[in-house]
Order: structure tokens, then C-alpha cells, then sequence
């Protein structure tokens, strides 16, 4: 039995450890900072760990609501796919707070949300802080720095300067303003004219937003910097006045050429805009053909008709035509797709930009359209559609009105919600999910429908839990009828993450049955759920090994069935083959005697209903919160009853007198995982595991698993730890601390090259689109000495599977390693694996396992030595810092 403890010096286990540096040098833009938050500092914000965290004082917002408040908000763009949401400012002491993060690089707006006690809300913003966005007084912004967002962020030095333009408008009679931007050297007195772009505001907004929260500055300057943009200049407006076009061409185009030194005819301007400002933009290009050189659309529409002879007038003076859209959920993709089949009909020469699958009509695609289309207005363009973004062949149809009555999902990830009409006199309803974005609970919004509430929201990937808040007071989906056991109902959204807990092919899992049994400590009947894997065989001569897995406070035995998703990790490693057949407990620990409940009523009911194995070695024990706490409790009580432990975001609050030297001989294994600083038991679980170290009892730390306390962090923590019980001791943990010896006669066995304390992979190497860092796997020997009647006509079977790599509070998950298996030794019946590709290369990485080497019956005789190139492929935007993972390699015989 090989054992492991953790390494003295820090937080990583001698056993787990893999590490490749990302550091400053290697990625170009910093972890974000306090200092970094953005154009509109608020002192309510602070950052630490990853995480941005909110303090508003109580007083404060008593004082601003008018009155006593019966909850506090934070709403913003931080919900999934940028989805407007509310995540709830807990009561602490004097203030309310919340923990938001780890953000993902970009721009945040947000306000604070006080609900009164007639559900009435009070937005509002800190006092202190400047006004960050004009058309909405109460928002603030929040600037979180990146490589994928650099192209959007300030400028070292040499930028161009935006300044605002004061002009008198015939159309309002009044005094309006501008914003325009200038490039770096602009030169007022140089032959040429520069060219000049309007760009317009949409209905509601103002000139400013292009500014505040386009970054239309930033984004012209990056663009300026790295010769991508044609010297213009650009100006700013909002033309939502009674006559648009008279305000565009008449006011502020000419009040432009009167401050600025701007082209004078359409050879040398530009225009484009957002919604109604694009409205204005293509109804002007229709209406003046050749006024405006280059027009762009975004998110625009157009009402009217093109007749052939001005599509021909359009061609004749326009160089550039060109509409951007975004996703469904974009109130502009059917005017989009009407607008593209006029200008086909019509023969209008024009570019589609393509859909932007990622967002609709938000300053996310916004920003990105306008980086698109400044770059090439007065330079030329060869009309291809921005990588990734997707054809317009079709208008899209809504989900009817009473048609759902579960959550529908289209085949691009757009979910949408619909109530019946039990709530048609609520004030507000909610969709309260766990969409945040370290998997904790967001509030989105649902707008009425006539007697119904509706929400649609996308693109999502993964898998979710969700409820109801109907004027705050939590509702189970009542459609739900396949989730009876727990408080919330499952989502799942096919996609690219949480492949382990997607359905796997009918047929092709496990069977979840009831188990029901008496019991005499609660002196009641009572049920546990029970997972029996594909083939079970209740006659078998060998009885399976069996996990008793337990829930959490507050939850019942049917939470990882319904709401942690243990059927699908079970089914999905059963049919990966990275776990020994074996059959699952899910009991009910709400009793008041654990260990009796378990030991007495429990494990004999099982053992009477399955085939299910009594011996200690084949027993393995792990739970969640209080289930970690039953389960800590029983390991180091009842020392050799279970071999196997994992406990989940568990602690205990005293510790029972311990004999280290039964709990370590009758243990293989003991794993110990948290959650990361969002999750409340993290520092009791890091007291835990230096407790355990101080006491001499061998454990493994898994590291920190981003994600809050709840099933996020629960479910990866299972999918870690199953593959890891009852495996034989053929499986090896990289690095080890030292080499297997040979082994004896008659013997199936692995070993592994010494090679210090880890393996080290090069320093990091920015590819533009990720870093990599590269290295091998030190040499591996497979000794096949077993006689043909021990090994049949069995060969054997190498397979390698890496973990998540952590860094801090930090982590990336092990779908970012792979590798590149080699042979040295030459013979017939021996192969190696086939190559993996990380998920940055668009492939599954090693996230599940993959082979190193196999051998058939007549290829396995004698000794095999096999190695790989390793890479790992992260983000350009990953936080500097060193990340540890772990390569386990495990060896089987295979017929």
C-alpha cells in the first residue's frame, strides 16, 4: 500500500504535484487589483483572492432607501453571458457584503438594489463616486484587467484625447453635445483633411456611453497603436431628437467640419451606430447614397424599401456596407435577417458580419463591432465574417407563450423560463440559480408576460440547479416532477464543460433504486438511494465493493442523486473505465446518532439487498459538509472499518482522542478537499488538514477546488475521488518519492523513472492566443511476468488522467494538459496511445483518461518502456502564479 502525506512546506501533497510557472513576463497583463477597478472608483469595492468584495454600510443604506430595507442587491451585467442579475448583500455586523468573483477579464456595470418592505425598489450608487454612466446616475463600473480584454483597456501612453463638442441644433432649438475623439498627433493644420465617423447612439442612451461604457476611446487608441486604424477623426452623438436624419447631416456633421478638420463630402465620412442611431445610419445611406463612404449597423434595422436605382446610386458611392447582430436573445435578429434579404433583393453590395453567438444587444457586442468596423472604414475590407461568429439563414421563433413547461433549450444554448399563471399578481419573480460565476447563487430577473413570468438567457453551458423567487419567497419549479427529494430543479445544457455530468447514452448507466429499511435509532422506516452499476450482478461470486456516500445539512438522501449529479459522474467514469464496478450508498444522515444509524441499521439493510462486500478494504465512506463531519468522525473513531475516505468541505469542531497507527493501517486512502475562500468551511478545512499532519494520521490534500459551499465544488470533488478507490495497487500518483522496484516473478506491475520532486515544465511561452508550457513524462516500465494460466489471454493497459491544476485560489481544470505518448521499446502486440490534444487544440485534454500504452496478449511478455511530451495550453488572461495538478497513471490488465 502506498501512502502519502502532505509536504511540510506548503499546502500541496508531496504526491500531487505537477507544476508549470505562469508568471509575470509570461502573461501580459497583471491579476487585476483594487487599483485597477475601472474609470469610476467606489470605495464600497475591495479586492482579495480573486474575488471583488462589496461593503455597503447599513446606516448608509437606510439612509439613502428613506426607509428600513428588508434586503440589499447588487445587480449588474454579472450574470451569465453578461445576463443582468441580483446576487444578495448578506446582513454582517454594521454593513451588508458579498463576495463576487473570480471575474472574467472585461467591463462590469452594476448598482446597489434595496427592496422595501412593499417589494418596491431603491437603485442607487455610492455617494462618494463619480458619475460613471450618464443615462443611468445610479450605475458604477468596475474594469477587470486581461490579455483577452487588452485591446479595450488604457493605453500606456500616446492615446488620443476625446473631448466634447458643444453645438447648436436647429432640429431642438437648443444647445446639444458631442464627444470626439482625435487621434495621437492630430494636426489641425495638415493638407488632408482626416477622415471623420459619426457614431450614434440608440434610443435611451446618451453620446456618452460610447465613452463610458463603449470604451470607444480605449478601443480606437489600441487600435491606433498597433496600425490598425486609418487616422480619423470621430465624433459621438445621439440624434434621438424628432428628425434624426436633419440632426446627423445638418447639425452635428456640420458643426464638426466647423471645429475639427474634417473631411467636407462623403469620400471621407463615415457613420454608424447602435439600434435606432444604425436606423438612422442606413435610412441616410438610402435617402443620400454616397453622403457617407462607409456605414455600418449594429443591432440595427430598416423599415423602408430599396428601389434599383438607388441600390445602384448606394453602390455607386459607398465602400463599405456593413451589419453585425447578435444572438437571439438581440431584439434586432429578425430586423437583421429582413434587413439582409432587402439588400440581396435589392443588390446592394454589403458585408455580414455574421451572428455573434456569445451576446445580443449589449456593449459586449457592441465593442467588438466597433473595434470591427473602425478598423476597416477608409482602408478597405475583404468582407469576412469575424471568426466563430455564425450564419443568419432563418428568423427565429420564440418558445409560445404557455408552450414550456420545463426550462426550453435551443441548439445554441438559449434557455428560457416560463411560469404558469399561479404567480400573476407577484410583484417580482426570480430565477435563483447557481450561474454565478464560482458557481454561487444569482438572482435573474423574469419579466411579465401577460399572466405569466418569462426569461430567456444565454448562451449557457453546463449544468445548473434552479428555483423560483416569487416577492421573495423561495418556489420550487412546479413543473418539476422528477426531482421530488430536493428544494431545486436540474438544468442541464449540452455544451463544452461538465461533460461528467451529462446523461450518458440510454442504456449505457448504472440503475438508481430505493433501499428501504427500519431503523432503530429514529424508530421509523426510512430510505436510501442506491447506484448498482452497468451489468450488476446480484449472484456473483465476488460481493462489490461499496461507497456509503452521504449529504449535507439541511439536504436528504436524495440531493446527489437529484441535485449533485452523482448518477451521471458514476455512469460517466463507469463508461470511461475509470472506475472498478462498485455499488453507492446514498443514505439519510438527518439522525440523531450517525455512527449507529449507519453501522447498525444502514450497512445491514444494504448487505441484505446487494451483493456488496463486508471487508473493510473493500469499504469506502465520504460526504459533503455535515456528511465530511460524519465522515471525519467515523474515520478517526472507528479506525479500519472503511479503507477508503474522502471528506468534502468538511472540519471538525473538536477533535476525538485518535490512535494514528490503526487509523493509517487500516486506511488506503484519505482525501481531504475544500472549496475555495468562498466557501465558508475553507479555513476550518485548512485547520483540519495541519491537525491531521500534527497528529502523524497520512491523508491527501487535494488542493482548492474553485467554488462556493455547494454541489459546483461537490460534484468535481466526487469525480476526483471515485477514480481513486479500489483501484489496485498497480495506480501510481506523480510524482512519487521514489522508483518501484523490480518486480517479482509472476507479477503485473508499473514503475516510474525517478525524477525529484515533481515534474517541471518550461516556462511558459505566449503563443498570442495561450501560453504554453511544455515537458515529458519520465519513463514509465510496464514488467509483465505472469505466466499464461495466471494472464489467460489478458495483455495490459496503461492510462493516464490529470487532475485540476491550482494555483492559490486559482485554478484551471486538467482538460488544459495533454500529451504525446512514445514508445522505446519495439515490438509486436505493443502500442502507444494515440496523442491528446488540450481543449485549447479542440481536444478533451486529460481531463478524463487516456491511453499511455497497451499491449496485446502476445506483445505483454517481459519489460516495456514508454514515455510523452506534455503540454499545457492556458489562457493568455490566466492569473500569474505557479499551478500544481496532478498525472496519475494506472495500470490493468484488459482481455
Amino acid at each position: 500500500m502506498t501512502r502519502h502525506g502532505r509536504a511540510p512546506a506548503s499546502r500541496w501533497l508531496a504526491l500531487a504535484t505537477a507544476a508549470a510557472a505562469v508568471g509575470a513576463g509570461l502573461v501580459a497583463a497583471p491579476a487585476a487589483t483594487a487599483a485597477d477597478a475601472g474609470p469610476a472608483p467606489d470605495p464600497w469595492v475591495s479586492f482579495a483572492d480573486g474575488y471583488y468584495q462589496f461593503t455597503v454600510p447599513q446606516a448608509t443604506a437606510k439612509s439613502i432607501a428613506g426607509s428600513t430595507l428588508t434586503g440589499l442587491e447588487l445587480q449588474g451585467n454579472i450574470g451569465p453571458s453578461g445576463t443582468w442579475s441580483n446576487l444578495a448583500l448578506d446582513g454582517s455586523g454594521s454593513n451588508y457584503a458579498a463576495r463576487l468573483g473570480p471575474l472574467s477579464p472585461g467591463l462590469y456595470y452594476y448598482q446597489y438594489t434595496a427592496t422595501m418592505p412593499d417589494r418596491s425598489k431603491v437603485s442607487f450608487k455610492e455617494p462618494t463616486s463619480p458619475v460613471a454612466v450618464t443615462s443611468e446616475p445610479t450605475w458604477n463600473t468596475l474594469f477587470v484587467p486581461g490579455d483577452s480584454v487588452a485591446w479595450m483597456a488604457d493605453v500606456q501612453a500616446g492615446g488620443g484625447s476625446l473631448e466634447t463638442m458643444t453645438y447648436p441644433s436647429a432640429v431642438t432649438g437648443q444647445d446639444r453635445s458631442a464627444l470626439v475623439w482625435t487621434p495621437p498627433g492630430y494636426d489641425e493644420d495638415r493638407a488632408e483633411p482626416y477622415p471623420v465617423m459619426y457614431l450614434l447612439a440608440d434610443d435611451g442612451q446618451s453620446a456618452a456611453e460610447w465613452s463610458e461604457l463603449g470604451r470607444a476611446g480605449q478601443v480606437l487608441d489600441n487600435l491606433a497603436a498597433a496600425g490598425e486604424l486609418e487616422p480619423m477623426v470621430v465624433v459621438m452623438g445621439d440624434v434621438d431628437v424628432a428628425d434624426p436624419h436633419a440632426e446627423l447631416v445638418d447639425n452635428l456633421a456640420v458643426a464638426a467640419r466647423a471645429d475639427y478638420h474634417v473631411a467636407q463630402d462623403g469620400s471621407g465620412q463615415a457613420v454608424a451606430g447602435i439600434g435606432e442611431g444604425a436606423a438612422t445610419a442606413l435610412g441616410t445611406l438610402v435617402s443620400d447614397p454616397g453622403a457617407f463612404e462607409a456605414v455600418g449597423s449594429f443591432s440595427g434595422h430598416f423599415d423602408g424599401s430599396i428601389n434599383q436605382p438607388t441600390a445602384a446610386a448606394v453602390n455607386a458611392g459607398t465602400d463599405l456596407l456593413r451589419v453585425y447582430v447578435g444572438n437571439v436573445l438581440d431584439p434586432a435578429y429578425n430586423p437583421t435577417y429582413q434587413l439582409l434579404q432587402k439588400l440581396r433583393a435589392a443588390g446592394v453590395d454589403h458585408e455580414f458580419d455574421g451572428v455573434n453567438p456569445e451576446s445580443g444587444a449589449t456593449w459586449d457586442s457592441w465593442r467588438e463591432d466597433l473595434r470591427d468596423f473602425a478598423s476597416r472604414a477608409f482602408r478597405g475590407s475583404d468582407g469576412a465574417a469575424t471568426p466563430g461568429h455564425r450564419t443568419l439563414d432563418a428568423p427565429y421563433t420564440a418558445p409560445a407563450a404557455g408552450s414550456i413547461t420545463t426550462p426550453h433549450v435551443d441548439a445554441d444554448g438559449i434557455v428560457t423560463f416560463e411560469t404558469g399563471t399561479q404567480w400573476a399578481t407577484a410583484k417580482d419573480v426570480t430565477v435563483w440559480a447557481n450561474w454565478a460565476p464560482n458557481g454561487a447563487w444569482f438572482r435573474v430577473p423574469m419579466t411579465k408576460v401577460g399572466d405569466r413570468w418569462r426569461l430567456s438567457a444565454g448562451p449557457l453551458d453546463g449544468y445548473y440547479y434552479y428555483r423560483y423567487v416569487v416577492d421573495g419567497v423561495d418556489q420550487k419549479d412546479p413543473a418539476d416532477t422528477t426531482t421530488p427529494l430536493t428544494g431545486v430543479s436540474p438544468l442541464f445544457v449540452p455544451g463544452e464543460t461538465d461533460q461528467m455530468l451529462a446523461d450518458v447514452p440510454e442504456g449505457e448507466g448504472g440503475t438508481i433504486s430505493t433501499l428501504s429499511y427500519q431503523s432503530s435509532v429514529a424508530n421509523e422506516e426510512r430510505k436510501a438511494l442506491v447506484w448498482t452499476p452497468p451489468g450488476y450482478d446480484a449472484t456473483r461470486d465476488e460481493p462489490y465493493p461499496v461507497l456509503y456516500l452521504n449529504h449535507g445539512s439541511g439536504q436528504s438522501y436524495g440531493d446527489w442523486v437529484e441535485t449533485g449529479r452523482a448518477k451521471q459522474i458514476l455512469d460517466n467514469h463507469y463508461r470511461n473505465g475509470d472506475i472498478v464496478p462498485m455499488v453507492v450508498v446514498m443514505g439519510n444522515g438527518n439522525v440523531s446518532d450517525f455512527q449507529a444509524e449507519l453501522f447498525d441499521n444502514l450497512m445491514p439493510a444494504a448487505r441484505d439487498a446487494y451483493r456488496i462486500s463486508s471487508d473493510p478494504s473493500q469499504q469506502a465512506i465520504a460526504g459533503l459538509s455535515m456528511g465530511a463531519m460524519n465522515t471525519l468522525n467515523t474515520w478517526l473513531t472507528r479506525p479500519g472499518e472503511f479503507a477508503y475516505v474522502g471528506a468534502f468541505s468538511g472540519f471538525l469542531f473538536s477533535y476525538p482522542t485518535t490512535d494514528a497507527a490503526a487509523i493509517n493501517a487500516g486506511t488506503k486512502l484519505a482525501r481531504i478537499y475544500t472549496g475555495d475562500v468562498s466557501d465558508f468551511t475553507y479555513s476550518f478545512t485548512m485547520s483540519l488538514v495541519d491537525t491531521l499532519e500534527q497528529r502523524g494520521i497520512e491523508h491527501e490534500f487535494a488542493g482548492v477546488t474553485v467554488g462556493p459551499h455547494g454541489f459546483d465544488t461537490w460534484a468535481q470533488n466526487l469525480v476526483d475521488f471515485l477514480p481513486r478507490i479500489f483501484k489496485p495497487d498497480t495506480a501510481q500518483g506523480i510524482p512519487v518519492e521514489a522508483t518501484v522496484p523490480q518486480p517479482e516473478n509472476g507479477v503485473l506491475a508499473l514503475s516510474v523513472a525517478d525524477y525529484g520532486r515533481a515534474v517541471t515544465l518550461s516556462k511558459a511561452q505566449n503563443l498570442g492566443d495561450r501560453l504554453r508550457s511544455t515537458g515529458a513524462l519520465p519513463q514509465v516500465t510496464v514488467s509483465d511476468s505472469r505466466s499464461n494460466a495466471q494472464a489467460g489471454a489478458s495483455g495490459w493497459a496503461v492510462t493516464g488522467q490529470a487532475y485540476t491544476f491550482t494555483s492559490g485560489s486559482v485554478s484551471v481544470g486538467a482538460d488544459h494538459l495533454g500529451w504525446s505518448p512514445r514508445l522505446s521499446t519495439a515490438r509486436a502486440g505493443l502500442q502507444a496511445g494515440a496523442a491528446v490534444a488540450t481543449s485549447m487544440g479542440s481536444g478533451p485534454g486529460l481531463d478524463t483518461p487516456a491511453t499511455l500504452a497497451s499491449a496485446t496478449a502476445q506483445g505483454r511478455f517481459g519489460s516495456a518502456d514508454v514515455d510523452a511530451g506534455l503540454v499545457l495550453e492556458l489562457p493568455v488572461d490566466t492569473t500569474p502564479g505557479t499551478y500544481a495538478g496532478t498525472l496519475t497513471l494506472s495500470l490493468f490488465p484488459v482481455d
